[in-house]
């Protein structure tokens, strides 16, 4: 039998699981050849094999440190995207370096884990208990990676569970794609039967391994993609077929599949474990923000109201370092190592920062992604009137009359920020936003008024490739201790793969499109059976805590019941909450099949070649396009390509239509 190489964990023998970066450690870490069986003989083998594995979760966004997918849709903007975001690219011609090898490190998870699966039943130094908890993880671990397939070429080859010549490559496998209901359907059975065996929860040093609740939550953003428009009976993708003719997505619309994510979706929400993260008001904390008087909310306790909220921290924390993932309680999963240490802090932090404090001073949030979000009376800013002032500047910092943002802006800063919702003072670091650098030795650095205008030093006259091409930064993963400059440390961040704002969006959304009065009989994961309709009470179950905790009135019932309103202000709601997070937006736009009218047309953002002289400045705000990048939207990039050498490799593969 074929000899493979292991990285065998010499903490193993402790159940400590560390990141996905500490499996390429030389010093933790030996390599011994074994052959399959005798990789499954011993306890401490079967685990490094499985800790192996974990290593591909870094890897499923096609990129080292998080998505290039995250820069190539329609709210961000960073250099690195531009030949996603203009279509530079093709089967022969990748825009980074680790997108050709995705497929197959895809596929190497998956055959891993399913070796994993078939063989760990034959180590008699594990427990009945420890061998099916494992099997779950591999089935998490398995899932994902097809997920992560499936969101990005649509359907692919099904490499078979069972009796598998582990010595055969997928390229030696030589598999047609299967169907994407096929698909789809193996990773229902695979996480259902995984939150049958995984642990409800994880001692601290497992804390990034899956739980029960990590598979319903992965299963219920499967069962979402499946159900939306791109991937339900989509006619435009009535060409993607295999050689012999077979079309690979179904024509067929199919309502049902709607009420499956949301049955999905309560299966978590009902395993009563998680909750949204809130933190008490603190007239300690100079951020502590007291949202506009409402005679109603302003009286409630959470979740019926925000009196007992602080809804600025209680974002922000969830991304800033304030809580250690362990401990929140909306947190269901994280992928460790190189997405929450280093990767959060290169791919996030220190890309945003300016480069007064040491960071690198280049990620831009567009105009419209600021245009979204809210007023701090909820409105929006076309529904705001006289509310939302777009022109004139602040004279001191803390001018009341500015609202929420009263806090958070110091002076000459432009008006049109001012009166915003708390998600937005969290995320988006405005021309003249402050940054605290607490830990930086530099007294100059410290509560820093950061602008962006061409005659500044994080301008376009500082340094002309590191600037923010919109005009307008991003401080959602920046605490205010951070700094990159003398002295100075980043706090250690955990990356929220999956939490449960997420899974409350996903119940709302699924349950909203479902037809008033037709109720559907769904089979949960444990085999019990539910009624599943369009439950308006729901919905608002749902969403409304996620805007208490944004300090945010809810919604009202005319939006509520009607399901094309409530779709408009879901589609809003989830831009807002999960910005920047887990490549969201980019698929949303692609599965709700709104990507072909929501980026067409220049990214916009502020006009950077405009100085600060007070008769000048007020024209930095115009909206102005991008001029570094011409953004492009073509139908067929609702897929991407697979790599040619790919094609090459499997002579059943056919490849997405136009590529």
């Amino acid at each position: 039998m074929r000899k493979i190489i292991l990285f065998i964990s010499i903490a193993c023998a402790t159940l400590s699981f560390h990141s996905c970066a500490d499996f390429l450690d030389v010093d933790k870490y030996f390599y011994d050849m074994l052959s399959v069986d005798s990789a499954f003989s011993k306890k401490v083998y079967v685990e490094g094999w499985l800790a192996n594995n974990y290593d591909y979760l870094c890897e499923a966004d096609l990129s080292p440190y998080g998505s290039m997918f995250q820069w190539a849709s329609d709210d961000l903007v960073h250099p690195d995207g531009k030949s996603l975001q203009q279509c530079n690219y093709s089967a022969n011609n990748f825009p980074h370096g680790d997108f050709d090898k995705h497929l197959r490190r895809c596929y190497e998870c998956i055959r891993k884990a399913s070796t994993f699966i078939e063989k760990v039943p034959e180590c008699k130094e594990l427990t009945l208990e420890e061998i099916s908890d494992m099997q779950g993880q591999a089935r998490f671990l398995r899932s994902f990676a097809y997920f992560s397939l499936i969101q990005t070429y649509g359907p692919v080859p099904l490499i078979p569970e069972s009796g598998l010549d582990v010595s055969l490559s997928y390229e030696e496998l030589s598999l047609p794609r299967a169907k994407f209901d096929e698909v789809i359907d193996f990773i229902d059975r695979d996480l259902a039967m995984a939150a049958r065996t995984l642990l409800s929860s994880r001692a601290q040093n497992n804390f990034g391994r899956p739980t029960k609740g990590a598979a319903l939550a992965l299963r219920a953003r499967v069962l979402l993609f499946a159900a939306s428009p791109m991937s339900n009976g989509n006619k435009d993708f009535y060409n993607i077929r295999n050689l012999d003719g077979t079309v690979l997505y179904n024509q067929e619309y199919d309502e049902s599949k709607w009420a499956r994510a949301a049955a999905a979706a309560e299966d978590v929400i009902n395993l009563n474990k998680y909750e949204l993260h809130v933190v008490a008001p603190d007239a300690k904390n100079p951020y502590s923000v007291t949202p506009p008087e409402h005679p109603e909310y302003s009286h409630l306790d959470f979740p019926n109201g925000w009196q007992n909220v602080d809804p600025y921290s209680s974002y922000k924390y969830i991304f800033d370092g304030t809580i250690r993932g362990s401990k929140n309680p909306e947190l269901i999963f994280t992928r460790t190592g190189v997405y929450s240490g280093y990767g959060i802090q290169e791919r996030w932090n220190k890309k945003s920062m300016p480069r007064t404090s040491g960071g690198d001073n280049r990620l831009a949030v567009t105009q419209k992604m600021v245009d979204t979000y809210y007023m701090d009376n909820g409105k929006t800013i076309d529904e705001a009137g006289d509310y939302y002032i777009k022109e004139g500047f602040t004279v001191t910092a803390k001018e009341p009359e500015m609202g929420v943002g009263a806090l958070f802006m110091g002076p000459n800063v432009s008006k049109m920020y001012g009166r915003r919702e708390p998600r937005f003072y969290a995320s988006i670091a405005f021309n003249g936003a402050i940054w605290d650098c607490e830990s930086t030795s530099k007294i100059a650095e410290k509560n820093y008024q950061c602008w962006y205008y061409q005659d500044e030093f994080n301008g376009k006259e500082g340094y002309k490739t590191h600037l923010p091409l919109t005009g307008i930064g991003l401080k959602k993963y920046t605490n205010k201790e951070d700094s990159w400059s003398e002295g100075g440390y980043c706090t250690s961040k955990t990356e929220p793969t999956m939490r449960y704002a997420e899974i409350l969006l996903i119940h709302a959304e699924a349950l909203n499109e479902l037809t008033s009065g037709k109720t559907y009989t769904i089979t949960t994961y444990n085999d019990q059976e539910v009624q599943i309709t369009r439950d308006v009470t729901k919905i608002r179950n749902s969403m409304k805590p996620i805007r208490m905790r944004a300090g945010l009135p809810d919604f009202d019932d005319a939006t509520y019941n009607d399901p094309a309103n409530f779709r408009v202000a879901l589609k809003r709601e989830r831009h807002i909450e999960l910005f920047t997070e887990n490549s969201f937006r980019y698929f949303d736009l692609r599965r709700w099949k709104d990507a072909d009218v929501e980026e067409t047309g220049p990214l916009m953002g502020c006009d950077i070649d405009v100085t600060m002289a007070n008769d000048v400045r007020q024209e930095y705000y115009i909206p102005t396009p991008v001029s570094y990048i011409q953004k492009v939207f073509l139908r067929k990039m609702y897929l991407f390509p697979f790599p040619q050498a790919e094609l090459k490799r499997n002579v059943n593969l056919t490849q997405n239509p136009e590529w």
